[in-house]
This record gives C-alpha cells, structure tokens and sequence, in this order.
C-alpha cells in the first residue's frame, strides 16, 4: 500500500462530512462485538481498533494487511496515539486486502477519532449480518465498490510536487512529500484538507509510476 497512517489520507474523491456530530458508541458490556449507547465512559481508539480487528477477522481479512490512517501520529503499534488529543479533522481511513482485492472504508461524521473508527467497525457489522442473512451477493457488491476506489483525478504529480517536466526518484518525492505536507497539513495555518487530498494522491500516483 502506499497509503500513510500519518497524515489522514483520504480515498481520492470521497464526499466529506459538512457538519460533524457526537457519537453514541461506548463501553456497555464485556462482548467486543456489541455496538451500544454511550453509558459509563467513551471508547478509547484501542477500543474501536479492536472492534475493527474483532470484524475484519470474521471476514477472513489478514490484519497485518489492515492499516489505519488519521490526522494522528502513530504509536509503536502503528495505531493512532491516545494521548495526542482531537485533531480538526477527525476523519478516518480504513485500508485492508481482501483475497487480493484492496480495499477501503472511509467515515468522518463524528467529532471524534475513536467513534469514527468505531462506526467503521459498526459498518462492517452490519455487513456481515447482510452475509449472515444469505445477501452473499450484496455483500460481493458493497466489497466491490470499496475495491473500485474512484481514480485519482486534478493536476498531475509533477505539478503538485513542483518537478515541472523532470524525473525524480522515489526518494525525491517522499522528501518533496513531507516538505509540502508540513505547509498543507490541516492542523497548520493555512492548511487546507482538499489541498492535503490531493498531495496524498500525488503522492501515490508519483510512486505507483515511478515503479513501473
């Protein structure tokens, strides 16, 4: 994959959230396969992650193919650190592979991380309940459209990156990458998230050349 766990990198042409709201996830209960109301306390982003692992297991998802992408630096585990605090934009992305086929799920709707990723997790019960419920073939459907991501689209990567019409080498774009970043970042002034799509974009479309 050439998808970053940091920063947030969003699948190429997916809508954004206008308004965020408030999560009702929470911890109620021991299952870890039980999605209920907010009760005693909020979930943690190692909570929702293992909500995510408890679901991408019972679909047959190697997990070391599942990687996690926030606007929140990674932990040694490569998952988001809890103690970093709410980024502006709390959106996440959910990579993995599925026999052979690369996929994605994509939620920003709520105000914090931890209840993004455990909407996606609640998404990905209620897809396997589809399948439970003999929509196997629904199922090949909804999998499909997230192996189908929209392909990339706006300016060239040379233009983004400023190369003009030269040819760098990978090591020249990861390092053009993190410079451009660091002035596009949505947590920077003057950031921009549509402008820090786009970079992560480039930034895949320059590799996946580059590689040929």
């Amino acid at each position: 994959m050439n998808e970053t766990r940091y920063p947030l990198c969003w699948p190429q042409n997916w809508k954004r959230t206008a308004t965020r709201v408030r999560a009702q996830f929470g911890k109620a209960g021991q299952s870890v396969g039980q999605f209920q109301r907010l009760n005693k306390s909020r979930l943690s982003i190692e909570d929702s992650f293992r909500r995510i692992e408890y679901e991408m297991e019972r679909f047959g998802v190697e997990l070391h193919t599942v990687l996690v992408s926030t606007n929140i630096r990674p932990n040694m585990r490569g998952l988001p650190a809890g103690n970093s605090g709410e980024p502006s934009d709390p959106g996440v992305a959910v990579y993995w592979t599925l026999k052979g086929k690369a996929q994605c799920m994509a939620i920003d709707r709520y105000d914090r991380v931890a209840d993004n990723l455990a909407a996606v997790a609640a998404t990905l019960e209620a897809l396997r309940a589809i399948e439970r419920h003999g929509g196997g073939s629904i199922l090949e459907r909804a999998f499909l459209g997230f192996a189908q991501l929209p392909a990339a689209t706006g300016r060239p990567w040379r233009d983004v990156f400023g190369f003009g019409l030269s040819t760098p080498t990978a090591t020249m774009v990861e390092e053009a990458y993190r410079r451009v970043a660091r002035e596009r970042h949505p947590d920077k002034p003057g950031g921009d998230h549509e402008d820090m799509v786009e970079l992560n974009a480039a930034r895949v479309a320059a590799l996946a050349e580059l590689a040929r």
